[in-house]
């Protein structure tokens, strides 16, 4: 080992505090001993030793042809020149004068072909100075060979030292363990409960499935293979993990229920299969048995469900201070009361404590220990019965059966202990339940009569089928009426509870040039009476009857300049009430009542006067061109101030320093920072993901704003990627975003078409095969990616995948995508604008023109917040909409179908003037179709009566085609993405009938509009 490697001093130090504290207070063996030795040679074979995890526990790593010798008043330390300087790190500084209240500490240097008579003098001299000098206290099971180790044991025995094994206190005193060493023992069990769950049953149920055979031991070796794989490890390093013992499985009759047995050679029978395997994580092991059964019989279950309540039993005696033999009792205790026959096939003991070693002889749960347990010890419990006869077994291997279940289990002040292996074992969970061969023999001989008919078993497939259906769809219907009542009582108690928070309008922040006169400019041209453009103030002065009057440049509307004849003309627009400003025109001017100057014109020569070096128009051009450059500056600023305006401040990332942090690189942002798209890396930090392109920009994202994180695999797309829905905006590259992602492109998603000459020649081929493996080498790093920031974020960060199969075509924007549900919302990441609708916020879902004839519809989505505008997607295929339908009542939520298009800017803003009219009249039912229940025409008056009296003033109607106005121009900046999609969707064949269908449903709704057309 490179011994750059780092010891935990202040581990060191508690830790040999209280070996050195059990052997003051003299407790059991150590009472009389004056001094500890602990040799430790090189032995390949063994892979626990009281020894070595000695050496573990305080030092953090193995350390081989070491002696340690530790007196009452000195330690002293001898090993070769490179472990010396890795021990150094404790015996420099106050440690070398005994500081920390452990003794000081003396290394000396092992020579690797000398001999180290010197040396071993030393060691011997400081043990006969210790207390009496006498008796030797040492782990005696120890015995390692090799030369060194033999020379020092001839040394000792020379020197008639009398030995005592101390293993069994030692082992006591490291049995409690500390916080961090808790930490690990979770982790290495929480691996163990991986492995199992997503390997190994994952498995045996391929095997039982496919009927294979598999031999014990292949089964074993595949498990070791296995914790070589990231995915099986829960995001730990492979490096740092490995197997505690080969793993154990046994079936068929043949069963030891003992860790020290190996896997045999024999084919696994299906029936009671055990398996026993632990995980070592950084020198902690962990433990987990379970039983699985195939086609259990009643009996066999009970048996189990017996074991499943010792075990429990068991947990709840295992707490501070009880002692082991009294646990075994009570569990035995239970055995005698409820089933005395199980007594003789109960195993010999019922566990022993883990930790460095895996398993602690000293301390193992059976009827004699009187030692007790101490909060923080860590058990493997396990509890099986052997040597089960099954009643209705017929062939030799399936006569008797063993059950076995073990856990590792953390002691704690009160009972019961818990459970650190959580891997699911009630019998639902363990148990593999075939299809009866009878029924199987049954449906083919069905199969094979309906061969013969023909035709005539196929129409009788199809009723069948119909029926069902049907079936479902009133199931449907029956659930979405329990889903309107209950909606339109949360809408409307939602409602009323808003009331009171009406919005404020702001009023337009009057600009002002200059707060007092002395600010005004003393330039030449003020006083010659030209125009004049101060930058620094934004503001220009002009000469009014002789007076010198600044206006701001927010005031100008626009500007344009005229030559006529000899003369240039200027003329300047200003901002005044009445002319259109845009929407909500009556709050933009702090005093509407004011006289306002609509524009101003100046003229002047083209004509050159004698004498004078320019033109007197020039100025005119020069102030038309500075003004347009000043208002271009300030509208650019008024538009950021815009975007920032609302703008939610995010708290700081909190960066982590260490290399190890989750990190993707070679990803492209969507929306880009730059003009042109740029690569970089995603990585995630403590509280958030930093994202640093090549240039240097970073963007920045914390787990807590993030409202749905989205995975979409690169299956049937040209990218994949990973979208970020964000609770609050934030800013960069000058504007706000909701929606951030990144993605990496997989395959070309332009074909060079002049490449290939034929089509099935070789490159071909390869190319797609390269394709296949760059799409699942992407797909693994972006999971492990998610994987270890989920669990960086201890799972409050959860990515979501969309659901292919439930996805459907539509148009939100522009183009048509690919509409994917996930867990909590609709998404679509792919194209640009990207679609996220959450679920939650979602109120109702309408589907428009639904109809016969046509070949698509739309969908309405209404959300909670009745301010917010509907979202619309059009054009979705009529053979999606049972799907969508399934799909929206598994969620919970309510829809409703109509034949007409709907004016829903109308529609909502009657509800949000109005709600307690709108849910006495009925609420939302107003969109059940016609003949459903009490509520249709009701529903059916409503939307008439709503027509008549809603009646928009012109404030309204100018705001609504405003509103319509400023929709096509934000997306006129969008439809470079979706020129192409323009045109086609309108005119994909309709005939005559369905455009005059149509355009006669457009004039009923447009109808009582009509009469506003003329103002």
């Amino acid at each position: 080992r490179s011994m750059a490697l780092s010891l935990d001093r202040d581990a060191y130090y508690r830790r040999l505090r209280r070996l050195y504290g059990t052997w003051e207070k003299g407790e059991e063996e150590l009472g009389g001993v004056d001094a500890i030795v602990v040799a430790v040679g090189v032995d390949e074979e063994i892979v626990y030793a009281k020894s070595t995890a000695l050496q573990t526990w305080l030092f953090g790593y193995e350390l081989t042809d070491t002696i340690m010798v530790f007196c009452e008043e000195k330690i002293l330390f001898m090993a070769s020149k490179k472990k010396v300087e890795f021990l150094k790190q404790v015996a420099h500084g106050k440690a070398g004068e005994g500081g920390n209240g452990v003794p000081a500490i003396t290394l000396l240097v092992r020579e690797k072909n000398e001999s180290n008579k010197a040396n071993f003098e030393k060691m011997i001299e400081a043990l006969k100075s210790s207390k009496g000098g006498k008796r030797l206290g040492v782990f005696s099971k120890d015995k390692f060979p090799g030369d060194f180790m033999k020379s020092w044991n001839d040394c000792l025995t020379k020197e008639a030292f009398e030995k005592v094994d101390i293993s069994a206190v030692v082992a006591y005193t490291m049995a409690a363990k500390e916080e961090g060493e808790v930490q690990l023992m979770r982790k290495a069990a929480a691996i163990t409960s991986e492995v199992f769950s997503k390997f190994f049953k994952e498995r045996v149920m391929e095997i039982v499935d496919a009927d294979e055979k598999v031999r014990h031991s292949k089964l074993a070796e595949s498990v070791e293979k296995a914790i070589e794989e990231k995915k099986y490890l829960a995001g730990a390093d492979p490096s740092a993990v490995e197997m505690c013992y080969p793993p154990i499985i046994q079936s068929g009759g043949n069963y030891n229920l003992k860790f020290s047995v190996v896997s045999d050679k024999n084919h696994m029978h299906f029936g009671a299969i055990t398996c026993a395997m632990g995980i070592r994580y950084k020198s902690y092991c962990s433990n987990l048995v379970r039983t699985l059964m195939v086609d259990p019989p009643q009996e066999m279950q009970d048996h189990y469900a017996f074991l499943l309540q010792l075990q429990d039993e068991m947990l709840k005696e295992m707490r501070h201070g009880a002692k082991l033999c009294d646990v075994y009792g009570a569990v035995m205790d239970v055995v005698k009361k409820q089933k005395p026959e199980l007594l003789s096939k109960i195993t010999k003991n019922l566990g022993f404590a883990m930790g460095i070693e895996f398993r602690e002889g000293s301390l193992v749960i059976n009827s004699k220990n009187q030692h007790r347990l101490k909060k923080g010890m860590v058990f493997s419990i396990n509890v099986g019965f052997s040597d089960l006869a099954n009643k209705e077994g017929k062939k030799a291997e399936e006569k008797t059966y063993a059950m076995f279940i073990g856990d590792t289990v953390l002691v704690d002040e009160e009972g019961p202990a818990t459970v650190l292996t959580a891997v699911k074992k009630k019998v639902k969970n363990v148990g593999i339940f075939l299809k009866n061969e009878d029924e199987e023999e049954e449906e083919e001989e069905k199969d094979e009569a309906e061969d013969l008919l023909g035709r005539s078993s196929r129409a009788a497939l199809l009723t069948e089928r119909t029926r069902n259906e049907l079936t479902a769809e009133e199931k449907r219907r029956a659930h979405q009426k329990e889903l309107a009542t209950q909606l339109n009582e949360e809408a409307r108690r939602r409602l009323t509870e808003q009331k009171g928070e009406q919005q404020i309008q702001k009023a337009r922040k009057s600009n002002i040039s200059y707060k007092n006169p002395a600010l005004m400019p003393k330039e030449p041209h003020i006083r010659e009476m030209k125009i004049y453009i101060d930058k620094k103030y934004e503001t220009v002065i002009m000469p009014v009857f002789g007076i010198a009057t600044p206006f701001h440049i927010a005031t100008i509307k626009n500007i344009s300049m005229s030559v006529e004849g000899d003369y240039t003309y200027l003329r300047i627009n200003f901002y005044c009430p009445g002319s259109a400003l845009g929407r909500n025109e009556g709050n933009i001017f702090p005093n509407p009542e004011a006289t306002f100057v609509k524009e101003i014109t100046y003229r002047a020569s083209n004509m050159k006067s004698p004498g004078e070096q320019t033109v007197p128009a020039l100025n005119l051009q020069n102030a038309f061109r500075i003004i347009k450059e000043v208002q271009k500056r300030y509208k650019t600023r008024e538009a950021e101030e815009k975007e920032k305006e609302g703008i939610v401040k995010q708290d700081s990332l909190v960066i982590n320093l260490n290399r190890s942090n989750p990190k993707l690189k070679d990803l492209y942002i969507r929306p880009n920072i730059a003009q042109k798209r740029m690569q970089g890396a995603l990585e995630a930090h403590v509280n958030g993901f930093r994202f640093t392109s090549v240039r240097g920009d970073k963007v920045d994202i914390l787990y807590n704003n993030i409202k749905h994180a989205v995975f979409q695999p690169c299956d049937g797309e040209m990218i994949i990627v990973l979208h970020f829905h964000l609770k609050n905006a934030i800013m960069f590259g000058k504007k706000r975003h909701t929606d951030v992602q990144f993605y990496t492109e997989v395959g070309e998603i332009t074909t060079d078409l002049g490449k290939h000459q034929h089509m099935h020649d070789r490159d071909d081929l390869y190319a797609e095969q390269m394709e296949r493996e760059m799409r699942h080498k992407l797909k693994t790093a972006f999971k492990n990616f998610i994987e270890k920031v989920e669990a960086l974020t201890k799972e409050e960060l959860e990515f979501e995948v969309p659901f292919r199969d439930l996805g459907f075509n539509g148009a939100p924007y522009r183009s048509t995508c690919l509409l994917q549900p996930t867990s909590s919302a609709l998404v679509n990441c792919t194209e640009w604008p990207p679609f996220v609708v959450t679920l939650d916020e979602v109120e109702l879902i309408h589907f428009e023109r639904v109809q016969f004839h046509l070949k698509n519809f739309d969908m309405v989505i209404v959300y909670k917040d009745y301010s917010k505008k509907v979202t619309m997607i059009n054009a979705i295929p009529v053979a999606s909409l049972d799907p969508i339908k399934e799909w929206l009542n598994s969620c919970d939520l309510k829809y409703t179908e109509g034949v007409q298009s709907l004016n829903w800017t109308k529609i909502m803003k009657t509800i949000v003037d109005d709600p307690e009219g709108f849910f006495e009249q009925g609420g939302w039912s107003f969109l059940e179709p016609e003949g459903e229940g009490s509520d249709a025409d009701v529903g059916e008056s409503e939307s008439e009566i709503e027509d008549e009296t809603f009646n928009p003033s012109e404030e309204d109607y100018e705001e609504e085609e405003e509103d319509s106005d400023e929709d096509y121009s934000s997306e006129a900046e969008e439809s470079e993405y979706s020129k192409e999609s323009l045109g086609s969707e309108e005119e994909s064949g309709k005939d005559w009938d369905e455009l005059e269908e149509e355009a006669r449903k457009g004039e009923a709704i447009e109808a009582p509009l009509k009469p506003l057309r003329t103002h």
